[in-house]
């Protein structure tokens, strides 16, 4: 298999873990909601799927039109990295549990989440999305798209963050929430 070949299939694979996250976070999401769970911020959701559907396709399209030669050290150090950024993806879906989601859904009266990820960094996910944003594409050397969704990603994070700390902090000190960051 090719070096191209292998990146296509990586990406492939990307594309079936980010199908598998959504379907536990509408599962989740329904739990929240039944639960009385306010969701906030959907304005900004639909230019979330976008920028993250467009990545993947952007990468792809990047390393067959391009077709970069791809340092070894490159590829090998930045798969590491994306897979270092799954694991703790998935670890903060696991700390969360039913209360991890894509969206931003605040469930009153929930303990707030200070375990796992979360006893570490305010905003653990993000921390994975951010390395995988950037190293998934320099895998095969996709420079141009490893840049593009991080200056992307950066402004929506920005607007994501706002809004997650906003619902957050509706809720009385000893609440949590529940969606694809803290809650």
């Amino acid at each position: 298999m090719t070096g191209l070949a292998a990146f296509t299939v990586l990406v492939a694979l990307v594309g079936v873990e980010r199908l598998a996250e959504l379907v536990v976070s509408t599962r989740n999401a329904r739990w929240s909601l039944a639960r009385g769970g306010r969701e906030t911020g959907r304005g900004h959701y639909p230019v979330m799927v976008a920028l993250h559907t467009g990545f993947l396709a952007a990468m792809l399209v990047e390393a067959w039109v391009r077709r970069p030669a791809v340092p070894a050290g490159l590829a090998w150090s930045m798969l590491a990295v994306v897979l270092a950024s799954q694991a703790l993806r998935w670890w903060c879906i696991a700390t969360l549990g039913r209360r991890w989601n894509t969206r931003v859904i605040v469930v009153p009266g929930l303990p707030p989440v200070t375990g796992g990820p979360y006893r570490l960094l305010r905003h653990p996910n993000y921390v994975a999305v951010i390395a995988e944003g950037i190293a998934l594409p320099l895998v095969h050397a996709a420079w141009l798209t490893a840049l593009g969704f991080t200056l992307a990603n950066a402004a929506l994070l920005a607007v994501r963050i706002r809004v997650e700390d906003a619902a957050l902090a509706t809720l009385p000190a000893s609440a949590g929430a529940g969606s694809g960051g803290r809650a």
